[in-house]
């Protein structure tokens, strides 16, 4: 699944690529993928003729704006890539493929298409009148973002002091901090020297400033690296990130350790696949 960085990666590209992109037509091929209020009958009446504005990121959440032709605001396209969502930006008509959910035209060649494998991607519609958060309820569950001042060793100590489970388990908690999954959860643990099975509450001051700092500057170097490609992710212009190949210990199982040539273990925990050193991380 897309996390913080390649969501942030997209949002980029849709910020950066569409450029006031006014929707004339909007195609639903999956009614799936609609989950407001209404389906795709409402979703369509209310997004087409609009443009689409500037994009935010709420955890893994992308939100655009939706402006009218008179520049008021009437609203947002709210969407979550899930596991295997992707957005493509076309300049030229291309026949859909048959994972394509949702197809937005600016006019008879230029399209954005929303294209999911495994059809676990939702879009919402969003009117002016009502907060994002007000409809789609799983932006209420979200923790701090992690460069938000909200997110500290303080925040974390307080929020975990009674929490028995492992701080890896805690990490992949949406309610701890928004937009954390298995990657960058198993590669803050290894920056920050922890060991994932560690139980929350028994972590010390000194080592939640560790894992707060970890976090932002993992973050900071996959995003700069357009995010992690294992599996499905491009970007809006079908180019790979590149932090996989950088990723010291993530799906490096049984290979030696880059810090300390220690062999990197592999586990399941809380249901996911868990890699650490268990040398540089006691």
């Amino acid at each position: 699944m897309p996390e913080l960085p390649e969501v942030e990666t997209v949002r980029k590209g849709l910020e950066k690529l569409l450029n006031n992109f006014y929707i004339q037509r909007i195609e639903v091929l999956k009614e799936r993928s609609i989950a407001s209020v209404g389906g795709s009958r409402i979703f369509i009446s209310n997004i087409q003729n609009n443009y689409l504005g500037n994009w935010e990121r709420r955890g893994k959440y992308l939100i655009g704006a939706l402006i009218s032709k008179n520049k008021i605001r009437t609203g947002y396209l709210v969407v979550h890539l899930r596991m295997t969502g992707q957005f493509k930006l076309l300049e030229k008509k291309i026949e859909p493929c048959p994972h394509t959910r949702v197809r937005f035209f600016e006019n008879n060649s230029k399209e954005l298409r929303f294209v999911d494998i495994r059809n676990f991607g939702q879009m919402w519609y969003v009117p002016s009148s009502k907060s994002v958060s007000e409809i789609v309820s799983g932006i209420k569950r979200l923790g701090p973002e992690p460069f938000s001042p909200a997110f500290n060793s303080i925040y974390l100590e307080a929020y975990l002091k009674k929490k028995t489970r492992s701080i890896k388990s805690a990490l992949l908690d949406q309610k701890t901090v928004a937009g954390v999954g298995n990657i960058y959860a198993d590669e803050t643990l290894f920056e920050a020297g922890i060991n994932p099975k560690t139980e929350s509450r028994t972590l010390k001051s000194c080592e939640l400033k560790r894992l707060c700092k970890s976090l932002v500057k993992v973050l900071n170097i996959s995003i700069g690296e357009g995010g992690t490609t294992f599996s499905d992710f491009r970007d809006l212009e079908g180019i790979n990130g590149n932090y996989g190949g950088k990723a010291w210990v993530y799906r490096r199982g049984g290979k030696s350790c880059r810090k300390c040539g220690e062999k990197i273990l592999r586990e399941k925990l809380c249901g996911r696949s868990t890699h650490w050193c268990p040398n540089c991380q006691k």
